[in-house]
């Protein structure tokens, strides 16, 4: 992918490789390859890239700067438009939103930070790992267990979703370039036309991941990947079984509603930098009665843009304030309009008066440490009978607060133990701490080594969970822990906060080593926080799971050909995970399957047994794991 050229529309990029003749198509990916590192000449909002001696490509967007219609993009060769030359360029360009997408062709002043919404959406899911916790293009209004039936359209448009997945999932990454990649595209934008736009939305995940992928992109996670492709199935199978749950769905844009009047303080900013090319700033704050808003401004752009952003213009309101300052402020806004998740919009009813900032230690931003870490936990973690997914990765993704006192580091991670409200000296939970982005264009990793260099010390956290590492936090932002010495002691200007993505700890922030008490030491590995992930045999199913969207359906089938057929099943089995024992031989047994013509002639696997194999296996463990994460958050887990 190359960031200097305009976002395109799916549907463009699936009609250009469609065009192509066989033989193109075999020479697709190298082309794209090789354009994705091509000088692009900017001319203006046009963009022009330089395909040999005798061919160039230019690409002139809409006013949405994204490239929507095919007659956007001319090549000046003979064959075009039904050229290589085009469709490898399309293909090298990012991939747009489908949210965008949709309000490229809407009116009104609140469609460019519902964009930068939709942008924000997917980026935080790609760099913090939270998977189908972000979503792009789809918010669920309706009511949990509320059903519908569906159109023929929409059946057909299911089927033929579930279809091209199954195929890029028997493909593996290796396997699955333009060509598969254009079908799962060509499949998505019939979804969205059939209304299905939350299984649009997984399916553009997946493409954009395996495009991560393939290019080796640093901010690519095989997690995520396998997280997109595992939502994208289920969504389509669930959709096409019978009158689904209305959450299956989704609408095709973000939808805000009155807010009537708010006054929110600044907390914190988050750096966005997204693998899908995008990059940015989320400010979060909250409101005198302790709801979370977010003001985001996330484009295409990706480490650079992440940087900037974060001393840009607030677009909201009169736009007097910039994200540093909002996150440290607050505003009065009148005439506010807000997403269901908390995204505040900027319309033209919206006024916004500048709020002088608050400190952790009053008001509202104190009551954001007033509860036991563990019932903010578990609050976020529960899930009730027959939620909405989408909803409980939202809620999973709300931010929490708490003190803590800094124990000791190991490996990457910060050992921290909580200090219960009420309870300076407490013995509370022992949690790890993980930078919640390691890119070096960020402050994250510079200032954990900072802090790791103070045991002992005390400190007040804003940071998510980790939804996917057992009592994990990732903070994104730290200030004095009030009534000590032992704490940070940070610039007058930072107001009592510091942004551990943006602003940078130095030796004069922290207190002298001599005033810092003994910290209750880790007296070996015993008293490292438990991961259950790692000591249970469950690691040999996701081991299965992972090779199986990295390597293909051939991978899989090996150990099913070398005679392990139960993919190490017998381990499980010992550890009392029998259903695992079960769902890895179901899956390396249908990798191996293979179908005989009258002749014994080996033919065709066919892809649809293996992906609902490899469904049940990935659901399975999801809720596994799930539910061990929780457990290490529990005060028992923590003191046995």
């Amino acid at each position: 992918m190359n960031a200097e050229l305009p976002p395109v529309a799916p549907d463009v990029v699936a009609a250009a490789v469609e065009s192509l003749t066989t033989r193109l198509r075999k020479k697709l990916d190298a082309a794209i390859e090789s354009y994705a590192t091509a000088p692009v000449v900017a001319d203006g909002a046009v963009r022009r890239v330089r395909c040999g001696e005798d061919a160039e490509v230019t690409l002139a967007p809409g006013s949405s700067g994204t490239v929507t219609d095919a007659d956007q993009v001319v090549c000046s060769c003979l064959l075009a438009p039904r050229c290589l030359h085009r469709a490898a360029v399309l293909g090298a360009c990012p991939l747009a939103d489908a949210e965008a997408d949709a309000e490229a062709g809407s009116v009104g002043d609140s469609a460019p930070q519902e964009d930068s919404d939709a942008a924000a959406d997917g980026a935080l899911g790609a760099s913090t790992g939270t998977g189908p916790g972000a979503r792009c293009a789809e918010e669920t209004l309706a009511e949990p267990g509320e059903t519908v039936p569906l159109t023929d359209a929409q059946l057909a448009a299911a089927s033929e979703l579930w279809t091209a997945a199954a195929a890029v999932l028997a493909a593996g990454v290796p396997a699955a370039g333009a060509v598969p990649q254009a079908e799962l595209l060509r499949a998505a934008h019939r979804a969205r036309l059939a209304g299905l736009h939350r299984a649009e939305a997984a399916a553009l995940r997946v493409v954009r991941g395996l495009r991560g992928a393939r290019a080796r992109h640093d901010g690519h996670r095989l997690g995520d990947l396998i997280a997109n492709v595992r939502e994208l199935l289920l969504t389509t199978a669930l959709l096409a079984a019978a009158d689904p749950d209305q959450a299956l769905i989704g609408t095709a844009r973000r939808s805000y509603r009155p807010g009537g009047s708010l006054r929110v303080h600044g907390v914190c900013r988050e750096p966005v930098i997204a693998a899908t090319g995008y990059g940015g700033v989320v400010t979060h704050l909250v409101s005198d009665d302790g709801r979370w808003f977010s003001v985001a401004d996330v484009k295409p752009g990706g480490p650079a843009r992440a940087q900037g952003a974060a001393t840009a213009t607030v677009a909201l309101g009169s736009g007097s304030l910039d994200h540093a300052q909002l996150a440290r402020g607050g505003l009065l806004i009148s005439g506010a309009t807000v997403s269901s998740d908390g995204r505040l919009g900027s319309g033209k009813g919206v006024r916004a008066t500048p709020l002088t900032g608050q400190s952790w230690t009053s008001g509202p931003l104190a009551a954001l440490f007033a509860r036991p870490l563990t019932e903010s936990v578990a609050e976020r973690l529960a899930v009730a009978p027959g939620a909405d997914p989408e909803r409980a990765e939202q809620a999973a993704r709300e931010l929490v607060g708490c003190d803590l006192i800094l124990v000791g580091a190991v490996g990457e991670h910060l050992i921290a133990r909580e200090l219960p409200p009420g309870q300076p000296d407490g013995d509370g939970l022992l949690i790890r701490l993980a930078p919640s982005s390691g890119h070096p264009g960020l402050a994250h990793t510079a200032n954990f080594r900072r802090l790791a260099s103070r045991p002992g010390l005390r400190l007040r956290v804003i940071g998510r969970l980790d939804p996917d590492r057992a009592a994990t936090l990732l903070p994104l932002a730290v200030a004095p822990l009030p009534d000590t010495e032992a704490t940070l002691r940070l610039p007058a200007d930072w107001q009592g906060r510091a942004d551990l993505g943006y602003d940078r700890l130095e030796g004069a922030h922290l207190p002298p080593t001599d005033v810092l008490p003994a910290a209750p030491a880790l007296d070996g590995p015993s008293d490292v926080p438990p991961d259950p992930l790692a000591e249970a045999p469950l690691w040999r199913l996701r081991r299965l799971i992972e090779i199986a969207v990295s390597g293909g359906r051939r991978a899989v089938a090996e150990p099913a050909r070398d005679g392990d057929r139960t993919g190490g099943g017998a381990a499980m089995r010992r550890g009392g995970f029998h259903t695992a024992a079960d769902l890895a031989a179901d899956l390396t047994a249908e990798a191996d399957r293979r179908t005989r013509d009258v002749f014994g002639r080996t033919g065709d696997a066919d892809p649809d047994g293996y992906a609902r194999a490899w469904l049940a296996a990935a659901v399975y463990l999801t809720g596994v794991e799930r539910a061990l994460i929780q457990a290490t958050w529990q005060p028992e887990t923590a003191s046995s």
